[in-house]
């Protein structure tokens, strides 16, 4: 019985990854030095694997940025205006950051997570060509160095699916047969240097079109033959496949990967379907999540398929791939110890894999897996995950507190009043630069080698000079800069009970960005206020409105490692409730504008179709209770970006924001479809300027921008401003765009004239 990950963290226990390719760009180390750090880096986490009881490890799975844009370089898949005679490599991150007057590729959520991919591009006449030598690299590495290799790619439907036709009406897929023809020669090349070959179709989970659905054995056949003497196994994850399973009965693979974490219901369709002589790969350790597995649940369910299949039949593993869990629990030193003895990390992870592994096939290990019982027990009934007066206050919201007392046209009427903002009012996001100044004087103040008079002049100075500089621009809303804040949703769980903090949990968010996501215990509580000192402060330095910046119920969930011992729902509106506070406390300290990003909304979204509108109804009613106490006149914004909305476009309206802004700029403003259908009945802010790329955008192209939107938005509700917070930007970059922001807004005012 053969156990496998489908990927491990690639960031590092350190973020090496993130260090090594920054530090590249920096233009301190060369291409070759950058790509022996990752051979370094590969190699370790092999090993760690390895020496956790993992027999098959992953090869593919790691990435310089990206592994869907990895894909798309290996099917030979580039956009025309990245050909050039630029070395691979930069030509590679000039395509996921863009530069030198090249726009990005578009990115977006990868299905459900946060994590977020690059989208590959597809044209009429679009071709493909097999470009296998890094994976062959790789795997011929992975040999030589004596590890048990297993290659790892996203699948043709999975890649097909996850692309965008970039001329309108074009059908993608058409490209199908093409992209397939690729993929035949790269599991050639890769069969002749790995004895496992792992195709990972997540799509499967989502619902495809049934003519496309319809497709897949006489595809898969093609990439079975293509294996030659290698094994095939296809991965799904992120959701069940239990309504497709009728297709498994043709799928000629040598192996199926479901994610049992997900959905443990697909198992008995799973089982039945399942054609002989395919081996089941089960995905009993949740690869999303932090928490510790329920051993008493998987052992019953890898029991129930050892007597349906033959143990000889079986392999396990974790979920998906471990990519959005931290590295190591072993390194953390400052959780408490009981909550830490909870948590598992990849490495801890690998380990429990093994665990279930050794135990079904009945090795002595009745000590580890009563210590696992013991463990969970003792979670169960720890008093430090629950609070009384949070499951009182919770239980008793009602459907007034998730209303606002007028509708929107009355209270559009009231702010105009209050705020008389220009056509085409300008804002931003929320958050500026994040300094190294910014960040040494928050660091120094944790630490204890800043006092609190020091670490308040140096935030007071920064804020200061952020209001001076929009001022200066001519912004119309005004935003404090956020120095204060580490990280949008952290900031607000180091003030409330129920959350804890990792100090190296790191994982990857996008490219070299990490995140570290809080860890949700317990019950959520506010002792107090978190943003009004700061946000008071701003309002006082300037007479121009200043929006209070809050996270929302919803993101904070989805962006945090939540506990599995109560449901999403109920743990969202208790967040919700605890953010209700603070915008009620924002009001009465005369903020008449309060921004709650809701990000996260689609990321939440189930793939399964039949579960969307469940979540969708307590993810709504839960920004609705965090957002509706307040009077006509305050006016509510939210913001939204890198995910598709055309689906969702009457539950974001049903959240009942005043204003919203939405990511938009990478797609050309293709998001705003939707919007040219659904007739949006509030403001729109559709940003125009990409701040995930270094490149600063010329006036024209906002102009042009603008243009297009107003083709689907009245110009009294459209709004201007980028397409995200300005935290990872420098400030050159951000002078120069936000005056050309304006300047584009006054340009298109006057048109109107």
């Amino acid at each position: 019985m053969l156990t496998h990950t489908l990927g491990f963290p690639r960031i590092g226990r350190d973020r090496e990854l993130k260090k090594a390719v920054e530090s590249h760009w920096r233009g301190e180390i060369d291409s070759k030095s950058l790509l022996t750090h990752c051979a370094a880096l590969r190699s370790e986490h092999w090993r760690l694997q390895r020496d956790q009881g993992i027999d098959l490890v992953p090869v593919g799975d790691f990435s310089l940025y990206d592994h869907v844009l990895d894909a798309a370089v290996m099917l030979g898949c580039v956009p025309e205006r990245f050909k050039s005679s630029m070395p691979p490599l930069e030509a590679y991150f000039l395509m996921a950051r863009g530069g030198q007057g090249t726009p990005a590729m578009e990115m977006t959520k990868w299905f459900n997570t946060n994590y977020h991919y690059i989208v590959p591009e597809f044209a009429p006449g679009q071709t493909f060509s097999a470009n296998p030598r890094s994976l062959l690299e790789q795997a011929a590495l992975a040999r030589a160095e004596g590890f048990a290799a297993k290659v790892v790619i996203p699948g043709p439907f999975t890649f097909v699916h996850l692309g965008k036709a970039v001329s309108q009406g074009f059908d993608k897929w058409t490209l199908l047969d093409g992209a397939v023809r690729a993929y035949t020669e790269v599991i050639e090349a890769v069969s002749r240097e790995c004895a496992w070959i792992e195709l990972d179709e997540p799509v499967l989970a989502c619902g495809l079109p049934e003519p496309v659905l319809a497709r897949f054995p006489s595809v898969y056949g093609l990439l079975r033959a293509a294996a030659g003497g290698s094994h095939l196994m296809l991965a799904t994850y992120f959701g069940g496949i239990g309504p497709v399973a009728n297709i498994l009965t043709r799928l000629p693979v040598d192996c199926l990967h479901v994610d049992l974490t997900s959905d443990q219901h697909q198992f008995n369709a799973v089982c039945k379907a399942l054609p002989r002589g395919c081996s089941l790969s089960l995905g009993l350790v949740d690869g999303r999540n932090i928490w510790r597995t329920d051993m008493q649940w998987a052992m019953n369910l890898a029991g129930q398929a050892a007597k349906r299949l033959g143990m000889e039949r079986l392999m396990i593993a974790p979920s998906c791939s471990l990519l959005h869990v931290p590295v190591d629990l072993d390194v953390e030193r400052g959780l408490d110890p009981e909550i830490k003895s909870w948590m598992a990390f990849a490495k801890q992870k690998c380990a429990e894999v093994r665990l279930i592994a050794d135990a079904l096939m009945g090795r002595d290990v009745g000590a580890e897996l009563a210590e696992c019982a013991a463990t969970r027990q003792g979670r169960l009934q720890s008093p430090k995950t629950v609070n009384p007066v949070v499951r009182e206050r919770a239980a008793g919201v009602t459907n007034a507190m998730q209303n606002r007392a007028s509708p929107f046209p009355v209270r559009a009427k009231v702010q105009r009043q209050r705020f008389m903002f220009p056509e085409l009012p300008t804002t931003t996001i929320g958050s500026f630069p994040q300094t190294q100044d910014i960040r040494s004087a928050r660091a120094r103040f944790k630490s204890g080698a800043l006092d609190e008079a020091g670490y308040k002049s140096a935030m007071r100075d920064y804020i200061g000079d952020c209001i001076g500089t929009q001022e200066r621009i001519g912004l119309d809303v005004l935003v404090h800069g956020e120095p204060e804040r580490n990280d949008m949703v952290e900031y607000f769980g180091e003030q409330m009970d129920g959350f804890c903090f990792t100090s190296a949990g790191w994982v990857q968010s996008y490219g070299t960005r990490c995140v570290k996501p809080p860890v949700i215990y317990g019950d959520i509580l506010r002792p107090g206020p978190m943003t009004v000192g700061w946000t008071q402060l701003a309002q006082s330095m300037t007479t121009r409105p200043v929006k209070g910046m809050l996270t929302g119920p919803v993101t904070i969930l989805c962006w945090s490692f939540v506990r599995d011992d109560l449901p999403r729902s109920e743990a969202c509106r208790q967040i919700a409730l605890a953010i209700r506070d603070e915008v009620a406390d924002l009001e009465a300290a005369g903020i008449g504008i309060i921004q709650i990003d809701e990000p996260a909304l689609r990321e939440g979204l189930p793939l399964a179709r039949e579960a969307r509108e469940p979540y969708l109804s307590w993810a709504v009613e839960c920004f609705r209770l965090a957002s509706s106490g307040v009077r006509d006149e305050t006016q509510i914004h939210t913001h939204m970006c890198y995910a598709e909305f055309n689906e969702i476009v009457e539950w974001i309206a049903a959240m009942d924001a005043d204003v919203i802004s939405i990511e938009a700029s990478r797609s050309d403003m293709v998001l705003l479809e939707a919007f040219a259908v659904f007739r949006y009945p509030s403001g729109i802010g559709p940003g125009i300027w990409d701040i995930h790329s270094p490149r600063v955008p010329s006036v024209q192209e906002m102009v042009e921008l603008l243009e297009k939107a107003l083709k689907v938005i009245d110009r009294d509700k459209l709004w201007v401003n980028p397409d995200c917070g300005l935290k990872t930007r420098d400030w050159p970059e951000v002078l120069k765009s936000l005056e050309n922001m304006v300047e584009a807004a006054l340009l298109v005012r006057r048109l109107a004239l």
